[in-house]
C-alpha cells in the first residue's frame, strides 16, 4: 500500500508527477461529482454530514442506497450504475466486506476513483481498483482530508 506522509493511501505509484506529492488534494480540486454509497438520510449518521459538508464545499453529491429516495435534495439510486451522469470518486460508507462489489461498480461506470472512509479497509479490492486505473485512498475520512486541505472559513 502507498501513502503519504499523512497516512492517506496514496493510490497508484504511477501517479503523474503533479499528484504525487499528494494526492488527495489533487483528486479533491479536480473532482466535481461525488457518489456516496450507503448514505443515510439519518442527520446523526457519519454519511450525512460528511455528505452535506461536501455539498457546502461545492460538490455535487449522489446519494446511492436502495432503501431511500432522496437525501438533502438530491436523488437516491439503488446502485451506481443506476446513475445517469459521470462519476469522479465514489465514497464508501459500506462495511469492507461489501468494497470488492462497489470497486467493480466503480469500474463498470468509469469512475475515476474510490475514496473508503475511515475503517473501511479492503487491500485486493484497491489492488483490483488501481489495476484498473482508479486511484484510491482507503482508511481516510474525505471531510477531515479536505478540512486539512482547503479549509472553508
Amino acid at each position: 500500500m502507498n501513502k503519504s506522509s499523512d497516512g492517506v493511501d496514496a493510490g497508484s505509484s504511477r501517479a503523474p508527477a503533479s499528484v504525487a506529492g499528494d494526492p488527495a488534494s489533487e483528486i479533491l480540486k479536480s473532482s466535481r461529482v461525488i457518489a456516496v454509497v450507503g448514505l443515510s438520510s439519518r442527520r446523526h449518521r457519519p454519511s450525512y454530514g460528511v455528505a452535506e459538508y461536501l455539498q457546502s464545499a461545492g460538490y455535487r453529491i449522489i446519494p446511492v442506497n436502495p432503501a431511500e429516495t432522496e437525501i438533502l435534495g438530491e436523488k437516491c439510486y439503488a446502485r451506481l450504475e443506476d446513475i445517469p451522469e459521470h462519476v469522479d470518486i465514489v465514497d464508501v460508507f459500506r462495511r469492507s466486506e461489501f468494497v470488492p462489489e462497489i470497486v467493480e461498480s466503480a469500474i463498470r461506470i468509469a469512475a475515476r476513483g474510490v475514496w473508503m472512509q475511515e475503517g473501511v479497509i479492503h487491500v485486493e479490492a484497491a489492488e483490483r481498483a488501481r489495476k484498473a486505473g482508479l486511484f484510491v485512498i482507503m482508511n481516510a475520512c474525505i471531510l477531515k482530508e479536505h478540512i486539512k486541505r482547503f479549509r472553508l472559513h
